[in-house]
């Protein structure tokens, strides 16, 4: 189980700037996306490189959806050359300004490092990986062999216990063999 707790969580990422008037692109990486990109909202741009302009904390000044994503306008960014250092850049929030997680939700970084173990008690590895694959998330777990691919869906996934570190699967016929 892992140590380390982060202190942000990403959620969201920069493509482009949009149009003239300081707007961006932004493919979110949430699933509270209301509760994270409202008007007044701060959110922090992660570091870059080390020659990649730093960022304070921007204050959201408008959004609307735009295609699958989020066209933003922070303030004090009214035209697209201000907002080209925050290009390919992650946006986050600290983790004490997250939503209060739904019984049973989890954090993808909670899953990282859990060991995985059938119904019937047989060790199958640890994630070492979540891939957020559109329809289904999958787990990417190191086994003893190599690495097996789990879709993380309740039909498969059984229990998660963070605290414990264990999570229990019951897997189709032939999903480890792969």
């Amino acid at each position: 189980m892992p140590e380390e707790h982060p202190e942000f969580l990403v959620v969201g990422h920069v493509t482009k700037a949009h149009g003239t008037k300081g707007e961006i692109f932004v493919w979110p990486l949430t699933d509270k996306v209301d509760d994270v990109y409202v008007p007044g909202r701060e959110l922090l741009v992660e570091p870059g490189a080390e020659d990649d302009e730093e960022f304070d904390a921007l204050t959201i000044e408008t959004i609307r959806p735009f295609k699958r994503g989020l066209l933003v306008k922070f303030e004090g960014f009214d035209d697209r050359d201000s907002v080209d250092g925050l290009t390919q850049r992650y946006l986050r929030i600290p983790v004490s300004e997250a939503a209060p997680l739904e019984e049973g939700e989890v954090f993808y970084h909670q899953l990282i490092g859990l060991d995985v173990i059938t119904a019937d008690g047989e060790r199958v590895g640890k994630v070492r990986e979540v891939y957020d694959t559109g329809p289904t998330h999958l787990l990417e777990v190191r086994t003893a062999t190599g690495q097996v691919l789990v879709p993380f869906t309740e039909r498969i996934v059984r229990k998660v216990d963070v605290e414990g570190g264990t999570m229990t699967i019951k897997p189709p016929p032939g999903l480890l063999d792969l």
